[in-house]
């Protein structure tokens, strides 16, 4: 029995922990990315609307990343941050947990001051705004169910750690 819990822990934790692995490699990915010019351009418009960008009391860098993610250093700072977190989060199965748990919190609140206009800076800091709120509400959806949901199934089992 104590064998079979054992490798049930096991099976569970390895995604927990290649979902920490891989949200910590994408962070890491689109922080670098984001201080690289030619991978980050300045938002296109009409001809005739004007340029909108947000009232950012620390603009240096902004523009989007990819072309679809508003972004400025700091932003891109945070995610390099992210993304190591997620990458040591990965090395273990409880840090992985506890990564995904966090994460989820944190890019819940995130995605939903995204949408509020007088957070949607994060109180003048960084862009969270346009795409960077789907992006945001997706990757904590996905880590809200490696966290919280995907470890419950070890309920379903029936079988104790003292067995």
């Amino acid at each position: 029995m104590q064998q079979r819990y054992g490798d049930l822990i096991n099976r569970i934790s390895d995604k927990e922990r290649a979902f920490a692995l891989a949200i910590g490699i994408f962070f890491l990915f689109v922080g670098i990315v984001g201080f690289i010019p030619g991978f980050t351009a300045m938002p296109e418009v009409a001809s005739d609307a004007p340029l909108y960008v947000p009232n950012l009391k620390f603009s240096d860098g902004y523009g989007n990343v990819l072309g679809l993610f508003p972004t400025n250093y700091l932003h891109n700072a945070v995610h390099i941050v992210v993304g190591i977190l997620g990458i040591a989060a990965a090395t273990s199965p409880s840090g992985a947990l506890v990564f995904n748990q966090g994460f989820a919190i944190v890019y819940t609140l995130i995605a939903i001051m995204g949408l509020l206009p007088f957070t949607n800076t994060t109180f003048g800091l960084m862009p969270i705004l346009g795409n960077n709120v789907w992006l945001n509400a997706l990757t904590a959806a996905a880590a809200a169910y490696y966290g919280f949901f995907k470890p419950a199934k070890l309920k379903d089992v029936g079988v104790s750690p003292g067995v």
